[in-house]
């Protein structure tokens, strides 16, 4: 794969996280941001990583990582999705949620390698649902993508179905684990303290 078609890793961080009471990118999980998770797995596989963000988004230090700054409205994972895009310059992305603790540099591989078969995207499966938010997304998938942004009923999901994409199964649903309540967390931590787990990190 060529550097100009290899996919960018890019971390989307623009989400409010009223739910985890805000400032879900620099809660601390492990005594280390959340978001520092899925920054250091796709750094780890694809050599190139950035976040994109609000401009009111609070996040931790990131040091030589690029921070792509999205519109302040909409507030919608298209959004992120879109503006990456953009800013990656006909490079494809590879979109990894800020929440994802559980995220492994050998899934992310598997979907930067993955042949799309001239479809515009890359997305798993898991749990019997598409995960659009740790996905590979072409350059032809801006302009589709962009129009359901546009629509007061876009949902992610539906959006990125209708790109056709080229679907991946993955039967473990563990790096999919998202952390949006208080409670995810401490899932997340006690996960984490499991002595399998202990062993890997």
């Amino acid at each position: 794969m060529g550097q100009e078609n290899a996919p960018i890793g890019v971390v989307l961080a623009g989400g409010r996280g009223r739910r985890i009471g805000g400032g879900k990118a620099t809660v601390e999980l492990h005594g280390r941001p959340l978001l520092s998770y899925p920054v250091e797995v796709l750094r780890a596989a694809l050599g190139e990583v950035a976040v994109v963000a609000k401009a009111d988004t609070e996040l931790p230090p990131l040091p030589d990582v690029p921070i792509w700054i999205e519109p302040d409205e909409p507030r919608h994972p298209l959004a992120g999705i879109v503006h990456a895009l953009a800013a990656a310059e006909e490079r494809p992305v590879l979109v990894a949620a800020g929440d994802l603790p559980f995220l492994t540099a050998e899934l992310v591989g598997r979907l930067a390698r993955a042949d799309a078969h001239g479809r515009p995207a890359v997305v798993p499966r898991a749990g019997g649902r598409l995960q659009p938010l740790l996905a590979r997304y072409e350059r032809a998938a801006a302009a589709p993508l962009a129009a359901a942004l546009r629509r007061p009923d876009g949902a992610l999901t539906d959006a990125v179905e209708a790109l056709a994409p080229k679907v991946v199964e993955v039967a473990d649903e563990r790096a999919f684990f998202n952390v949006n309540l208080p409670e995810d967390l401490l899932t997340a931590a006690a996960l984490m303290d499991r002595p399998d787990d202990r062993a890997s990190r």
